[in-house]
């Protein structure tokens, strides 16, 4: 019986590859997909003879309006497929402006990734298609021809939070072979993300990599710690293994991540060659690692001479009720008498957060306090962030 349930798969499989084989043309059989023109135009193509519809989502085309529980916000926009006789369908944009590009399709209404493309992040638990067009600020994001740092996955321990963590360290080329010391920044991810975030979608150490070869930036380390505290390692990388990803995480924004901070920058100054005062720290972070960055800098207010909110949540939460959010206006006016060489806001006028942003910074101007401000058109999206890092990196520690 075992026999022939064997041979019975075997010839189904044989003959499902045989079937495959007559329905799938030779000439589509290595399909290339995306293909980015000379022109700057991108070519997208996706084989699915049997399917009515097939549509593309892209952060190229349009915004449309969508609802979430933060309110409506500015989505990808979608575009129809055209469909050849051998069922290959196929869309070609207008050229498009230098830059890293997140897509996937739409086949019958069901979302998929392209099977043509491995290239693709994960934010929370979405995972999207992405390809660069180069010419221009995308070069940044790109692995060119440069000296190049290098990227460490290490484990902190953490006595606040009862664990080990782990953490993605960024240091510069050059420094296994140097005696030198480096100024740090730490560098936080928002809701959905994990220690791997800005390795990944925020293409922080080929920024990097790239500003400090072109003499932009000064040679640095970069933390970027996971800011879930019920995680000892972000999705796939803890002793949680496989599980299906969370947009936000319970306690992220209670106040234990940051009144724990300080087991983050003990461990860096004891682990790597750094120089471990007040004008060699930096803290930057974006949405809800913007919240974590602007309490962090605060709560311990002699620790950090440049701080940097990218599109920070800023807004009031309820749960927001640990010691690290109380006197408020108090520990920034210490943190500005402590001083500091930069404190840089932005955000895009588009973002849902914008209004929170817009009064922070009324409340700095009431404390006297000075920063540095950035407004760039669109929302709340990675795009912005990666600009925000290439222009905040240079700037440190001058």
């Amino acid at each position: 019986m075992k026999k022939q349930l064997t041979l019975l798969l075997f010839i189904v499989f044989l003959g499902l590859k045989g079937g495959f084989a007559q329905e799938i043309p030779k000439e589509l059989e290595n399909i290339i997909s995306p293909e980015v023109n000379k022109d700057g135009t991108v070519t997208f193509r996706f084989f699915a003879p049997h399917a009515d519809s097939v549509q593309l989502t892209s952060d190229f085309l349009p915004p449309v309006k969508v609802k979430t529980r933060f309110g409506l916000q500015d989505g990808p926009g979608t575009i129809n497929l055209t469909k050849d006789k051998n069922g290959l369908w196929t869309y070609t944009s207008k050229p498009l402006e230098s830059e890293l590009y997140s897509y996937t399709f739409l086949v019958d209404g069901i979302r998929t990734n392209d099977a043509n493309s491995p290239y693709a992040f994960r934010n929370a638990a979405a995972l999207t298609n992405v390809f660069i067009v180069g010419n221009g600020r995308a070069d940044l994001y790109k692995t060119n021809d440069v000296s190049h740092g290098s990227v460490t996955h290490c484990w902190y321990p953490s006595a606040g939070l009862k664990m080990n963590r782990r953490l993605t360290v960024y240091t510069p080329a050059g420094y296994e072979q140097s005696a030198e010391k480096y100024p740090v920044l730490y560098l936080l991810h928002g809701a959905g993300g994990d220690e791997d975030s800005w390795a990944a979608h925020g293409r922080a150490v080929q920024i990097l990599d790239n500003l400090i070869a072109q003499g932009k930036a000064k040679p640095m380390i970069v933390v970027m710690p996971n800011g879930n505290v019920v995680q000892d390692g972000g999705y796939g990388q803890g002793k949680d293994g496989f599980y299906k990803p969370e947009f936000l995480l319970p306690r992220s924004m209670n106040g234990e991540y940051e009144a724990n901070f300080m087991d983050i920058i003990n461990y860096v100054e004891k682990t790597f060659r750094v120089k471990a005062d007040k004008q060699n720290r930096a803290i930057a972070g974006l949405s809800m690692g913007g919240f974590h960055t602007m309490h962090i800098s605060r709560y311990f207010p002699n620790t950090f001479d440049y701080v940097g909110l990218y599109s920070a949540a800023l807004m009031p939460r309820e749960d927001a009720t640990g010691k690290v959010y109380s006197n408020i206006d108090a520990t920034l006016k210490i943190q500005k008498e402590n001083g500091l060489k930069l404190y840089y806001i932005a955000i895009g006028r588009d973002d849902f957060l914008y209004q929170a942003n817009v009064d922070f910074r009324k409340k700095l101007d009431g404390l006297g306090m000075k920063y540095e401000y950035l407004e760039t058109g669109e929302g709340h999206i990675w795009k912005l962030w990666r600009i925000y890092l290439a222009d905040f990196a240079p700037k440190l520690f001058k």
